[in-house]
Order: C-alpha cells, then structure tokens, then sequence
C-alpha cells in the first residue's frame, strides 16, 4: 500500500498568478435569475452570455425585439472571459482551404463577413462610447521553418484574392526572424469584457433583461418556445438562439461535428518600445499566438497563447511551464504575472455553424464551432442570428448553415478522425489501468480516477488534506473525465465539458453536475 497522500507531493509552482488579464480589469456583474413569474414571454431568447450571445441579443434589441439572455454563470465570464482578444479576419491559414472546399466565391463571403464583424465591433464601441482598449494593429500567421513558406505564400494570395488587405512579407515586429508570414492590414484588438458588458447596459436600458445564474435545461421548440430552467423557472419566446459555446442541447447532434481544444496563455509586462506593433501566430509548436494589451505603467501587457490539446489529456502543469519558457526565451527579461486557459470547438469542416439548429427548426437558432476565432466569428454570428430572426438573409447565410447541402463530403475525414477519438475515450479510458490504485495514493491539491468496486471514481483531494469523491462519467454522454491539475478541474476528453472539483457544471455541453459518488455508476 502507498503512503499517506498528506506526504506526497502536491502539483509544481506555476508562475504568475491564475486569473485572466479581462476578468481582473472589469467590473463584477450582479444581474438576477430568472425566477418563477419573471419576464412570462419575449420575442427572442438568447442562452448563453458571451460573445455570439450578447451580440445577438444587442442586434435584436436594436431591431426592435423584446429579449432576455439567460446565462448559467455570469456574463462574459466563461470562454469569453478568458480568451486573447484578437479582432480579426486572419484566421491561420484559412482562406486557401476555403478557396478549395468552397470556391473563391465562398472564400470571399467568409473574408467579408469576418472583416464586417471586426468594423462592427468598432462602430459600435463607437456609438456607445466604451472604453473597451480598441487598437487598430495588422495581423500576421507566420512561420519559422523554410518548409512552410509555400503555405504562407498560399494563404496570402488565397487571402487578397478574398478581398482582405493581405500580402505575403519575410518582416515583422517580432523580436526573431521568420521564414515568411502574411500580412493583413487594418484588423484591431479590444478588451473583450468591457465591450461585452456595455452591450448588455446598453441593451437592458432599451428595454431588454439580463438574467445569469441561471442555467437552461429544458426547451420546447412549439409555437411559441418555452425554456425551463434547473431552478423550475419558465419563459417563453417566439425564438430562441442556442449560443453556449457548444450546444447544451444534442437533438441536432452537432456534437458529432464539433471538436474541443484548449490553449493556455501566459502574460506579462513589457516596456512600450518592446512591444511587436501587431498580432501574431504560427501553427508550430502546438500553436503560439502573441499580442500586446495596454499595461500599467505606460507599458504593454504581452500575451503569448499556445500548446492547444484535447480537455482532459494532458499535463497541463507542464504546458504552462512550456509556455511560459517559450515567453521568456524570445521575450528575454518577461516576468510572467497572470497565466489563464481558453477553450473553443473546431467544426469538422472549419467553417462555423450558425443559422437554424436542425432541418426540422423553424424558431431555433445555434452558434458554435468558431475554431479559436470566437470575437470576430462571435459579433459576426449576431448579426447574422438577428438578420435570420428579423426576416433578412444575408449573402453568407448558407455558408455558415449548419444544415449546408455538400457539408457531409467535406467533412468525412475530420468527421471519422473525431468519432474514432470519441470512441477510443469512451472505451478506451474504461479499460485502461489507472496510474493510481487507491484514494490515499491522490495527492493534496491533485485529482485521479481511481477504480473503485469495479467503477471509476473521480477522487480530489484538497491542500488541507479533505477528499471528494464523485463519479467519473461526464453527465453528457458518459465519458470518463480526467483531472486537470493546473486549472483544479475536471474535464472530459470526448465532448469538452469541465467541472470542478465539487461537480458542478463549468462549462458545457453538461447542464448537470457529476454525481456523488454513492450515486454513481462506472
């Protein structure tokens, strides 16, 4: 038998404190639950508080839509909350892969429809005179390595011919050389939050409600709709948009299409003639991403984002560390002062779902799937949600249709890639041997599953040395979770819902909270 956990090690120092740059620079929120009786009916329901929610329930608000967004937490506290913020309509390398699936035709709609998202963003930050940090800045997707010039040169050309202002150079701002990169002029970056919550000042002084704490488990897709929420709470609507992240809802079983991801950030300050005077990422080294922020002191924030893995497995602590030495290796002198996480869904044919939720909706609406570009894709899937419900059709609905006609060709290879993992975790993970034989072998301020009676149990045990146990099976669909050491979570490996570490709900597709362990099954 292993010693007591009380004598073993707990998970390294990390640096920097566990906190997003936006959430710590941004006033709390403090708006009500829906409650039995409050707000009977709207026209439109938005579920879901972050970006393509609050932009959605801002554009119909301005449209003359009665509207409530009911959120489970707090507004723009969830991936909003904890993202980088860049503003832009480079998306990596994109745009050659929509010149081939999709046509020129078909790459340009996403270019004008993301670019229109970034200038609405300023126009409307505009209009209501926030503070929100917004700077114009080129955005850059370069690389390092000679071998994947030809695909920069690619994306350039690809780009411009889609219209952006784009243009293959071998110069940036960075303090290192690169092979080659592209370039596209006039893209911006903003603090996400404080946009996000003067959108919904604004919208509740039109008129509309705001309700968080309150987590949406059940909806009726009549004429009208009806939402119920886990407290008992009913409201009805003439349409409801879904925009959780990832659908909270499978009857459109999007969840087949979608692929989570999470990426870590690491941020720190940096004197103001330092700073690289633009966006910036490469797909080697499972992703880096650099920008800078307004910092204290008349210095820039530099935010360097990276190491993109599956929730649920891998060494997260380790990430960090990796992360935060790439950081200091090209930025020498950085003192990491705030670290945070952000999680998205790649679509298995790239392009975004946005429009009906299922071939049978006639007043149900999805946004999701936005491949780590959820700020302009988000603000873009607002207006495009508000054009749809007030009886316009733009000219890139059917691109981003969830329901689009020759989706199911592009789509086969990623779409069996992500159904081969799904299943390799549902089975796999059950057959597996864990690392970790009994609950005293969990060390403080670590977590495990741990084979208990033939189930899988999810064990935590605090720094003061009180243990947890829960069931391991993820209240979605019944994945094994695994630990998630540096964030203290649990988090499933198929789907991308995470808890913590009392089982709650913190983000979806799980609207329920692992089960206490007496209850649970393996």
């Amino acid at each position: 038998m292993a010693s007591p956990a009380a004598g073993a090690a707990g998970p390294p120092a990390l640096p920097g404190v566990f906190a997003s740059h936006w959430m710590a620079t941004s006033p709390a929120t403090s708006y009500p639950p829906l409650t039995s009786g409050a707000g009977a009916e709207v026209d439109v329901a938005v579920i879901g508080g972050g970006v393509a929610g609050l932009s959605a329930a801002w554009e119909l608000s301005r449209a003359g839509c009665s509207v409530a967004v009911l959120e489970a937490g707090r507004i723009a506290a969830g991936v909003t909350g904890f993202t980088t913020a860049k503003l832009t309509a480079l998306h990596t390398l994109v745009y050659a892969g929509l010149r081939r699936t999709r046509g020129p035709e078909g790459a340009r709609l996403y270019a004008r429809s993301q670019q229109e998202a970034v200038e609405r963003v300023v126009e409307v930050a505009g209009l209501l005179g926030v503070d929100c940090e917004l700077e114009r800045r080129p955005a850059f997707t370069y690389v390092t390595d000679p071998a994947g010039v030809a695909a920069v040169r690619e994306e350039a050309n690809a780009a411009e011919q889609a219209g952006l202002p784009a243009s293959y150079v071998r110069e940036t701002g960075l303090p290192f050389p690169v092979a080659g990169a592209v370039r596209v002029e006039d893209q911006a970056q903003f603090h996400p939050r404080r946009y996000l919550l003067a959108l919904a000042e604004d919208l509740v002084a039109r008129g509309g409600a705001v309700y968080e704490l309150t987590r949406v488990t059940g909806l009726d897709e009549g004429t009208p709709c009806r939402l119920t929420t886990e407290n008992g709470a009913e409201l009805v609507a003439r349409d409801v948009v879904v925009a959780t992240h990832y659908p909270v809802f499978d009857r459109a079983l999007l969840f087949t299409r979608l692929s989570p991801r999470r990426e870590l950030v690491v941020a720190g300050p940096l004197a103001a003639d330092r700073d690289p005077g633009g966006m910036y990422i490469t797909q080697e080294n499972d992703t880096r991403s650099v920008r800078t922020a307004p910092g204290p002191d008349g210095r820039r924030l530099l935010i360097v984002t990276g190491e993109h893995f599956t929730p649920g497995t891998a060494d997260v602590t380790e990430r960090f560390g990796r992360l935060a030495d790439w950081a200091g290796a090209h930025f020498p002198g950085l003192e990491i002062t705030h670290r945070w996480a952000t999680q998205d869904n790649d679509s298995t044919d790239t392009v975004p779902l946005v429009g009906p939720f299922h071939a049978g909706s006639r007043h149900t609406y999805v946004a999701t799937g936005f491949g780590g570009w959820g700020m302009s894709g988000g603000v873009m899937a607002g207006r495009l949600l508000a054009d749809l419900i007030t009886g316009l059709r733009p000219a890139w609905a059917d691109l981003y249709d969830p329901r689009r006609v020759g989706s199911a060709l592009r789509e086969a290879p990623a779409f069996l890639r992500h159904q081969a993992t799904v299943a390799q975790h549902f089975v796999g993970d059950r057959l597996r041997v864990p690392h970790v034989e009994s609950p005293e072998e969990v060390a403080p301020g670590t977590g495990a599953v741990v084979r208990m009676g033939g189930r899988a149990c999810a064990v935590h045990r605090a720094a003061d040395g009180t243990v947890r146990r829960l069931s391991a099976r993820c209240t979605h669909l019944g994945c094994l979770v695994a630990f998630n050491d540096a964030e203290q979570a649990w988090e499933c490996p198929c789907h991308g819902s995470r808890f913590a570490v009392d089982g709650s709900v913190l983000q979806g597709p799980a609207v329920r909270p692992l089960e206490a362990w007496d209850a649970g099954e393996g």
